[in-house]
């Protein structure tokens, strides 16, 4: 059964003063891959929504199993569910398409577009709907749901038809935006990963998630980190010249990258919008190290004493973790638990 929306907001602010969830994508459930099916992929979600659960995660992710590429195993099927399904984008890539999007400097880990937009797009294939329906059927309980921004999405195509990064990007958010209110789930999640590295652009992506997130009708969150392209961080920057677009946008709360980062980016956090709550990134996702309850505790020990007192309400993995083992993951998952409630003297 699908709970309201407001017994979901409600059951949100029930719990603990600091909460945990996980960003997005899990380990590779390898049994899933062997043979590939619409149950198996619900199978799986089943098991990995449990798997938190049992750990104790507050607001568990479904995993993204329904939209893993095997093809595409660098960035999860994040980029490629979306591009795939959106109508006006076409997947076919020749050697023009692929030269021409190699002049795109900003894009240089990819060897080509992940679609090439040769009309005015539409909806096509995508239905957010009934991807967000199937996890929730399993779920047992309050489930986050993850996006893709618009933004990152416009970095990856080849534009032929609008010729405008700012027109493009905004043609993303609406198709995506025409689909998200009715999500029956707890919290909808918009992850970027592409504007810490290009603040420039921080106003047109801002635009984008806003719009998106303006039709979210729960809890609404906003996911960044400096990259997590095969496991390597590929955007150099800081949190602080990114200040003016993070208090811009229409969020609840943001899940911010913050074991993988330098101690003084904690600097920033005092100086987000207060309507904004903080979710601060403990576990890091790049290296197989577990760590311990001690050391998730002392970094949201830090990170409440640099953003001000109840102020972070989220601790979380700096991303997903498709890229380790699921043995690490696991752990990792249960050290994040038993380090909050080491924090809040929660026995």
């Amino acid at each position: 059964m699908v709970m309201g929306v407001s017994a979901t907001l409600a059951n949100m602010s029930e719990g603990p003063s600091i909460k945990t969830t996980t960003v997005g994508s899990f380990s590779q459930i390898d049994w899933m891959y062997t043979l590939p099916s619409e149950q198996t992929v619900q199978d799986a979600t089943r098991v990995v929504i449990g798997l938190q659960r049992d750990a104790g995660i507050d607001l568990p992710t479904d995993g993204e199993l329904y939209r893993y590429d095997i093809s595409h195993p660098d960035t999860n099927g994040m980029i490629e569910y979306f591009i795939s399904r959106i109508g006006g984008i076409d997947t076919r890539i020749g050697v023009s398409d692929a030269k021409a999007f190699s002049q795109k400097q900003e894009m240089s880990f990819r060897r080509k577009p992940a679609g090439v937009v040769r009309e005015a797009l539409t909806e096509g294939s995508l239905d957010l709907l009934e991807a967000c329906s199937r996890s929730t059927q399993v779920a047992g309980g309050p489930m986050k749901f993850t996006l893709t921004s618009p933004y990152m999405l416009a970095r990856t195509l080849l534009d032929n038809h609008y010729d405008s990064l700012d027109e493009l990007t905004l043609a993303i958010a609406h198709v995506m935006a025409e689909q998200v209110s009715e999500l029956p789930c707890a919290c909808v999640q918009v992850d970027e990963a592409n504007v810490p590295g290009s603040p420039e652009n921080a106003p047109l992506a801002a635009e984008a998630i806003n719009r998106i997130l303006d039709q979210v009708q729960v809890e609404k969150a906003v996911h960044f980190c400096f990259g997590n392209y095969g496991g390597q961080t590929i955007q150099a920057g800081k949190w602080k010249p990114l200040l003016d677009f993070l208090n811009s946008l229409h969020a609840d709360h943001l899940v911010m990258e913050f074991a993988h980062r330098p101690d003084d980016d904690l600097e920033v956090l005092k100086d987000i919008d207060t309507r904004i709550k903080l979710g601060i990134g403990v576990i890091d996702i790049k290296v197989n190290h577990v760590e311990s309850p001690e050391e998730v505790a002392s970094r949201i020990e830090k990170a409440v004493s640099k953003a001000g007192p109840d102020r972070v309400a989220w601790v979380h993995p700096d991303c997903g973790f498709w890229m380790l083992k699921r043995s690490v993951a696991e752990r990792k998952i249960e050290n994040l638990v038993k380090g909050r409630n080491l924090y809040l003297g929660i026995s």
